[in-house]
C-alpha cells in the first residue's frame, strides 16, 4: 500500500536526497519549506508520516508538532543538528516518536519511518489482538485504547509502550529493558524519554494509572487485574 509522507525540511538539498530515497519505496512525498507551510499540507491530505526538522522559517519544528498533536496521533519523526538530550527531551514531551540527528543516513531513515509506520498500524501478526485488564480494554488491530469505553488518545509511541507493558504484566521492567524493546538497541538518546512517556501514560489513563503502571525502584510495573 502507498504512504503519503510530509516532509518538512527548509534545506532543499536534505529535501531531494530524501524525497528520492522514500519515492523508490513508492511513497508519495509532501514537501514543505516552512512550517506554515507545513500546517496547510497537514490540513489538506492525508498524511501517514511526518518527518519535521526542526529549525524552520515562520514557524519552528517544536510549534508544527504540538499544532499536529492537537488533532492527530500521526507517527512524527523530528530532524535536527543537535544532538543535545534535552532538545530530544522536549521532543517527545511535544508528542514526537524518534528523534535523528543530522547528518543521517537516508537508508536509514526510510527504515525507521517503516518500522515506525507499521507499529502505529497496529500489524501485531500471530498474537492476541483483545488486551482487557479491569476497564482497560487495547484492541491492536483497530490501535485503539479505552477505558470503561471512553476513548484515551495516544501518540504511536505510547501505545506501543503501553502495549509492550501489558504484554508483560506483573514483570518489573527496567529503563534499560523498555528502552531496548519499544525504542530499540540502536536509539541513542537519553533514556530519560521512558519516564517521560510513562508520566505522559499514567497523565493520559487517568484515576487508573496509579495501579496500572507502578514505579518499582529502578523499573515500573504494570499491575491491573485482568
Amino acid at each position: 500500500m502507498k504512504h503519503n509522507l510530509l516532509l518538512v525540511e527548509d534545506e532543499a538539498l536534505v529535501r531531494e536526497i530524501v524525497t528520492d530515497y522514500f519515492e523508490n519505496e513508492h511513497w508519495t512525498i509532501y514537501e514543505a519549506e516552512t512550517g506554515v507551510l507545513a500546517l496547510d499540507l497537514f490540513e489538506q491530505h492525508s498524511i501517514d508520516l511526518v518527518i519535521l526538522d526542526i529549525m524552520l522559517p515562520e514557524l519552528d519544528g517544536w510549534t508544527v508538532c504540538k499544532q499536529i498533536r492537537k488533532s492527530s496521533d500521526v507517527p512524527i519523526i523530528m530532524l535536527t543538528a543537535n544532538g543535545e538530550d534535552d532538545d530530544k527531551v522536549l521532543g517527545y514531551e511535544l508528542g514526537a516518536d524518534d528523534y535523528v540527528t543530522k547528518p543521517f543516513s537516508p537508508r536509514v531513515l526510510v527504515a525507521q519511518a517503516k518500522a515506525l509506520l507499521k507499529r502505529a498500524e497496529g500489524r501485531i501478526s500471530g498474537e492476541e489482538f483483545l488486551l482487557q485488564f479491569g476497564s482497560l480494554e487495547l484492541n491492536t488491530k483497530s490501535y485503539s485504547v479505552t477505558i470503561a469505553g471512553v476513548d484515551i488518545d495516544l501518540s504511536p509511541k505510547e501505545y506501543d509502550l503501553l502495549i509492550y507493558l501489558v504484554r508483560n504484566k506483573g514483570i518489573v521492567l527496567s529503563r534499560d529493558t523498555i528502552l531496548n524493546a519499544v525504542w530499540g538497541f540502536d536509539y541513542f538518546g537519553d533514556i530519560r524519554t521512558v519516564d517521560t512517556h510513562i508520566k505522559k501514560l499514567r497523565a493520559k489513563l487517568g484515576i487508573e494509572s496509579e495501579r496500572i503502571v507502578t514505579v518499582i525502584r529502578a523499573g515500573y510495573r504494570f499491575e491491573a487485574e485482568k
